[in-house]
């Protein structure tokens, strides 16, 4: 009998080491990017901005006529993150709040920025401001070559499921954490382990490291969203220009939060 009871404990304990470590594996690493970005979808910010704030609503009585996207429209009302975070938390910048000029068009319009400082802590804020500025491009990186992979990232389609710049994780069912991984959290390492590796995504759809695991295939096979093997679709140095712009992510670009 105490033979039964130690193996049904040491199972047990075994079982629950499994469980932890499968709980380890896959927990949640969003980027601060795409934690704004569902914060916005809960608060509603895209009722008005659009999806992803692409598209603004139509604003009758306002001269603009339409709210502001995060893209092209957002250098005209706010210069920088500070501005950025001042509209999301007070509804206006403290420029335009003593403009008698901004005050009388804003109330012209049926559709008014909210200040949703009462509603969301400092760190939702703060994830709000990264996922416009994400949204915007911002910030670039300076070097030529990291600047092209940015550009051909958009080029080859990579932002669609990365988000742009890589810096969104979007929901992906079926795959191990249940999103596409961002560029510059954890689950890249996980999954990409140097260049060489990375070039055999690109070219691949999958490294050959992660192909030789029955796990991480199975994972891999059922996700809804899977890596496209770009192979003959590459140009010459898109591989090298696009592990720049990673690089430059992951070390100097946003910080990682």
């Amino acid at each position: 009998m105490r033979r039964v009871f130690s193996a049904v404990r040491w199972g047990s304990l075994a079982a629950l080491a499994l469980l932890g470590a499968f709980l380890v594996v896959t927990r949640p690493r969003l980027p601060a990017a795409e934690r704004g970005r569902r914060t916005a979808e809960r608060v509603g910010c895209f009722a008005c901005h659009g999806p992803e704030g692409s598209r603004g609503s139509a604003n009758p009585g306002r001269l603009d006529r339409s709210v502001p996207t995060f893209e092209g429209d957002l250098m005209m009302y706010a210069g920088g993150p500070d501005e950025i975070r001042e509209w999301i938390r007070d509804g206006v910048t403290t420029k335009r709040a003593g403009s008698r000029t901004w005050r009388r068009e804003r109330d012209r319009g049926a559709l008014r920025m909210q200040a949703f400082g009462r509603r969301l802590g400092g760190r939702s804020v703060e994830d709000l401001v990264a996922m416009v500025m994400a949204i915007q491009g911002e910030p670039q990186p300076s070097d030529s070559l990291a600047l092209l992979g940015l550009e051909r990232s958009g080029s080859l389609g990579c932002s669609g499921c990365h988000g742009p710049g890589g810096r969104f994780a979007r929901p992906n069912p079926g795959s191990l954490k249940g999103y596409v991984p961002s560029w510059d959290r954890e689950d890249f390492a996980e999954l990409v382990e140097g260049r060489t590796e990375f070039g055999e995504w690109i070219e691949r759809g999958v490294c050959r490291r992660l192909e030789r695991n029955p796990v991480a295939m199975f994972f891999l096979g059922r996700a809804v969203l899977r890596m496209p093997a770009y192979g003959d679709r590459l140009r010459p140095g898109d591989a090298d220009a696009l592990w720049a712009y990673v690089t430059w992510l992951r070390a100097a670009g946003p910080r990682r939060n």
